[in-house]
């Protein structure tokens, strides 16, 4: 695992991207998504094999390495979950702010997953 200290308080260091230690990290993160974590992963598997390629399981990895980048940085969570309690606000303009920040939130974690 490595970590990177310019991020704030980060509750675990960054997992390696392999499945294990992804598993790993949700364990300690969000243990709650550990499920959806096997199905994706079985179903990203069985593409695999099906479309003999890689890409599926490549995505599915970063996939998950972004959540739990977000997920283990407590200030990156909170702005994940500010701007999904505001997507489907009646001010269309809070709607819009929450839609960029969404955004702008996923970017970022990609970017420091190496997505």
């Amino acid at each position: 695992m490595s970590t990177q200290a310019d991020h704030g308080r980060e509750l675990i260091p960054r997992p390696e991207q392999t499945p294990d230690a992804l598993r790993a990290a949700l364990a300690v993160v969000d243990p709650s998504r550990l499920e959806e974590m096997q199905a994706t992963k079985d179903d990203a598997f069985a593409k695999a094999v099906e479309w003999q390629s890689l890409s599926p399981v490549q995505s599915w990895v970063l996939t998950w390495a972004r959540d739990i980048e977000i997920a283990r940085r407590p200030e990156l969570s909170a702005r994940l979950s500010r701007a999904r309690a505001n997507l489907e606000h009646e001010d269309s303009v809070i709607a819009r702010e929450a839609l960029r920040e969404l955004s702008a939130v996923l970017d970022e974690a990609m970017k420091a997953v190496g997505g």
